[in-house]
Order: C-alpha cells, then structure tokens, then sequence
C-alpha cells in the first residue's frame, strides 16, 4: 500500500514549498541567460516539493511520521477511489515536470529531475500490480500499524493531541472496513497469503484488545500508552480521568469491534488459503517477481543470475568461516561449529529483564564506541541522536530481528535501533557488534539521518528510498568496522560473517520460493544447513521471504556494488585515494538507485584523477 509504505520511509518534519517570484530578464545577454537558468532552478526546486507535499497530504499517517499534527485523528484512505485519485495526480505531476526546461537547470536538477521521474513513473507502472500484496502479515500490516503509529509516532503535547488520539480511535472501525474491503478484492482475485500468515496476524491482532478495559485488571497496550501520555499534560487530575474515559469508550466502542471483525473474518479466509509460497502461483506470477527484483535491486538481474549470485558468495563465506574456525582452536568441521556456536550458552545473555538490560547496555556502548571513531572515515556526521530500545511487547512475537526508525528532525524524536528481545537464543552476544553497526552507527542511522539533514536537495531526495542503497549501505557498515581495527574477538568476527552468510542465503531462498518453486519447508531446510542460525530463526526468516517477495535480495546485491565501486575508486586513484572523501561522495546526494551511484562516483574519480 502506497502510504503505508511512504509513512514506514519518512519521519522526519517538512518544510512547506513555496512560490518563488520571478522577474522579467535584463542586462547583457549572458546576464539574462544566468537569470533565466536561476528562474528555471528556482522553478524546478519549487516544483520538486510541491509534487512531495501533495502526495503527503494525502496520508495522515505519513503527516504523522513527519511530526505534523495536520489530519491528527485520521488514518489512511485505504479505497480504491483514493488509489484511482493518487494515480491521475501522478500523471498530472509528471506532466508539470516535462514542462520544465531541461537545458536551463544545472546538473543537480537535472539528477532530481531524472530521479522524480522515474519514481512518478514507478508509481504509475506498479499499478498493474496494486492487488499483489498482503495487507495484513506477520511482518507489517494496517492491524500493526495501528498501535504502532499511536504509539511511537502520535506525540500527545496537549489536550488537543489527546483529543486527536481519541479521534484515532474511534475511527478505526471505518478503517478497518476498508481493510476487509480490499483484502476481499484480493482473495477474488486468488491473490491470499499462505495458510501459515493469518495465525500470526490473528494472535498480533488478539493482543491488541487484550487487558482494560477490554479484559482483566492491566491495561491494555493501548490504554497504558494514552494513559502515561496524558498523565504527563499539565492539566487538572479531573481533567485527565475524563480523557482517560473518553479514551476507553473509544476502545470499547471501536477499537474492539474492529479487531474482532476482523480476527473473525480472517479465520473464515484462513479455511481456503493454500500452503504454496511463492508468487509464481498468482497469474503472472513470474512477472511480478521480475518486476519486485528490478524495482528492488534497481537493476537488471534476472532471478537466475541472483540465485547463481547467492551460491557463489555463500561458498565464498563459509571458506572465511572455516579460517575463523581454525583460529578459535576448534576441532570438526563446519556443520559442528556451527552448532557449538548455535548451542553454548556462554554466547547468549540470559532470557530475564536483568539480561534484555545488559543486552542493550552493551549494544549502546558498542555504538557510543562507534561514534568516537567516526572521523577516521567520514567527514560529514548526523546531528540527530541515535537510541536503542527492545522492542515493544504487542509486537515483539512477530517483528524482526532488529531494526531502525528514523529520527524527526525537529527533535521530538531521536533515531531509534529496535533490539527484537523477545527470545534472548535468537540474539547472540558474537552478532551483537554487527547487528548495532547495521542498524545504527555506521549504518542506517549514519546514512538516514545525513540525507535527512541535507540542505541542497530537494525533500523527495532526502526522504527518498531505495532499498538496495539503504540495505546495502547497512550490510556494507557491518564491514566497515572491522577495516579499523574492530571485531578484535574472533567471535565476534564470525558474527559478523555469520549475517553476512545469512544476507547472502537470502538471494538463494527468495528466488527459490518465488521463481523455482521452492516449499517453505525446503527453503527452511537451506538455511538451517548452510547458516549457524536456529530453526526458529529459519522459520520466522523464510516466512518474511514469502511475504515480502524480492526484499531480502537488495542486501547484498547493493554491498557487492558498494564494494566494487569502492575497489573501483582505490583503484584509480592509488595514493589519492581518501576513503571519507568516497563516503562523502556516497552519502551526500541521500538514497540513489545503484547505477546513478556509479555514476556519481565516475565523476568523483575522474575529477580527482586529474
């Protein structure tokens, strides 16, 4: 869903574009061409944002993510007339954009030209395939999002934020009309999730009205969220009790029959959901999946190429893997330490609040280490502040392993790396160091928080998203660490292998599902013989593959091209070479599809070489 995923990807406050005025040329010639092309600039730069703002303002939820309080008690237009309406904006905006002149705008216009084109044209290509999604998963969905976003993202700063809450909740039952709405167009059409989805999504869903004033003495997820927010407002106790109240009619009175509706809903649909996995099973369902790898990669790699891609680099770590091994003195084979690495406790804080807590103190001290050494590889830092937290408990059964949420840049919110602490085995201590570089600094943090923080491109870029880029920047700085010095315990080094190994699986078992028509179950079976990783762990990994068709391939696809860009650059340049200068070059135009990345570094290369 189009707004889901443009709230997930921006969270930070926006700037309203304005209207430059423009003045008749005069002067000498080459004056009156500089003032046209400034015009033209000025023009381009107003255009780029206007086009931003008004796909925002059609979500209230991405409004939110920015820490707007416009639309504050709205959620997302979820019908078809919504989508139908988004795509004739997106026609009309690309449109205005061929109507600037090209010739006229300088170079870096002329990217953000290119780059809003492409993805306004994305948008209209990708409709062919609008019903070929889940809207309700393990992984993410609107049953989620809800608490979610009221939860971490709804600032309450006054009686009227309060209000507004109020007015979120009593608006979820329309909103999850339209949810069973569009779920019911998708299964006429044949287009559901596995059988194993809705277990997942039914439970996530049951622990939402679970506790006051649904149920029991404790306050539900919900009720304990907007009842610590408002106790915090200066306002009379009398006051509060009342918004309190307010709040648990809404709850009772919307809240509760939205989830029930649709829990029973969802466990009638459940009765003819299949088991195969892969898309390939949808009506060009190979198709789809070449369009999910083109737009995710943004390149041209077939399926086969990935998969072929994915062997090669899972042979190439295991050999690593084996060196680390000798080193440690262990003896057998791979296979048996992978399981002595899987199974020895001394590798895992214990499952109980006292070890969750070391957990994240050692995971904030390895990142507060980080931070003191980042000169020694960029020149540019984030100005946002970085924070780890566990993730929160109604969602900690079916979330991820860890990940990031951006910061807002007027300070209301930090950048937050979420440590999934819910099963303290699924955590090992050897992968903590790369799991804090990934998801927080040098990775997501460090390149999220710079595009955020950059003043000379327009929002769409700043808060623009390309998932091989970002993902592959994150795996990249699991890497990068250790080019300095870090990862000294061996252990801790093959942790830092052992998610590579997992990233590099992940090409191999996603094309398996989607395009060799693998089972759940075989590609189950690949992770648990080719990775130290748990059962469980393949489970939940292959079960977000399905679901999330192409994601998983973006990883190392965008590292191998960081790498060999990187390599690329060293080479050419030999002692001019200067590896922040190559960061620089990087991070500072925010998230590019690959093949722009290379060319901006062919430009970094050949205007050093000289």
């Amino acid at each position: 869903m189009k707004h889901h995923a443009l709230a997930a990807a921006i969270a930070v406050a926006l700037l309203s574009a304005c209207n430059p005025t423009t003045n008749t040329p005069t002067g000498t010639p080459t004056e009156q061409s500089s003032t046209v092309a400034q015009s033209e600039n000025e023009k381009a730069d107003a255009l780029f944002d206007a086009i931003f703002d008004e796909q925002v303002a059609t979500s209230p939820e991405t409004q939110t993510s920015l820490g707007q309080k416009t639309n504050y008690d709205q959620w997302d237009d979820l019908s078809d007339q919504r989508r139908l309406a988004d795509l004739e904006m997106t026609k009309q905006q690309l449109q205005r954009l061929a109507a600037l002149n090209v010739k006229s705008l300088d170079s870096q216009r002329q990217l953000s030209l290119q780059l809003l084109q492409s993805q306004l044209q994305q948008q209209l290509d990708g409709d062919r395939w609008h019903l070929y999604s889940y809207p309700v998963n393990q992984m993410y969905g609107v049953h989620s999002n809800v608490p979610d976003l009221l939860i971490n993202q709804h600032r309450i700063d006054n009686e009227a934020d309060a209000k507004a809450y109020i007015g979120r909740l009593k608006n979820v039952l329309p909103y999850f009309k339209q949810l069973q709405q569009q779920l019911q167009v998708r299964a006429d059409a044949g287009i559901l999730p596995p059988k194993f989805v809705f277990a997942h999504v039914i439970g996530a869903s049951r622990n939402i009205i679970t506790g006051a004033p649904f149920d029991g003495d404790s306050d539900s997820t919900l009720l304990a969220d907007f009842r610590g927010k408002v106790q915090k407002l200066e306002l009379e106790q009398s006051a509060k009790d009342l918004l309190v109240k307010e709040a648990e009619l809404a709850l009772t009175g919307s809240v509760a029959p939205a989830y029930q509706s649709l829990i029973a809903y969802l466990t009638e649909l459940e009765k003819v959901a299949g088991t195969e996995d892969g898309v390939w099973r949808f009506k060009d369902g190979n198709e789809f999946y070449a369009y999910r790898l083109k737009n995710i990669t943004t390149t041209d790699y077939s399926a086969e190429k990935i998969h072929q891609l994915g062997l090669s680099e899972v042979a190439r770590i295991h050999g690593e893997m084996k060196a680390i091994m000798q080193k440690t003195g262990f003896k057998g084979d791979l296979q048996q330490f992978f399981a002595f690495m899987r199974d020895d406790p001394q590798f895992y804080y214990p499952d109980t609040a006292e070890g969750k807590t070391a957990y994240l103190a050692e995971a904030t001290r390895v990142i507060d280490d980080m931070k003191g050494r980042l000169d020694q590889l960029f020149i540019v830092k984030p100005k946002a502040d970085l924070v780890v937290k566990a993730v929160e408990a109604f969602r900690e059964q079916s979330a991820g392993k860890a990940f990031y949420q951006p910061p807002a840049a007027d300070g209301s919110r930090p950048g937050t790396y979420y440590a999934n602490l819910y099963r303290m085995n699924g955590m090992p201590k050897y992968q903590l160091e790369a799991l804090a570089y990934h998801e927080g600094i040098p990775g997501h943090h460090m390149q999220i928080a710079i595009a955020q923080e950059l003043e000379n491109v327009p929002k769409f870029r700043r808060f623009g998203r390309y998932t091989a880029y970002i993902e592959g920047w994150g795996l990249y700085t699991e890497q990068l660490p250790k080019e300095i010095g870090l990862y000294q315990d061996p252990y801790s080094d093959f942790g830092r292998l052992a998610m590579e190994l997992w990233r590099a699986c992940r090409l191999v078992v996603d094309t398996g599902l989607h395009d060799k028509k693998w089972s759940r179950e075989q590609a189950i079976q690949y992770l648990k013989d080719n990775t130290p990783n748990s059962e469980g762990e393949a489970i939940n990994a292959i079960e977000r593959y399905i679901v999330m068709p192409g994601q998983a391939t973006a990883y190392t696809v965008g590292m191998l091209k960081l790498l060999e860009l990187r390599e690329k650059a060293k080479t050419a340049l030999g002692d001019k070479f200067d590896i922040r200068q190559f960061h620089d070059v990087v991070l500072k135009n925010g998230a590019l599809p690959l093949d722009t990345l290379e060319l901006m570094v062919n430009q970094y290369i050949a205007a050093n070489q000289s």
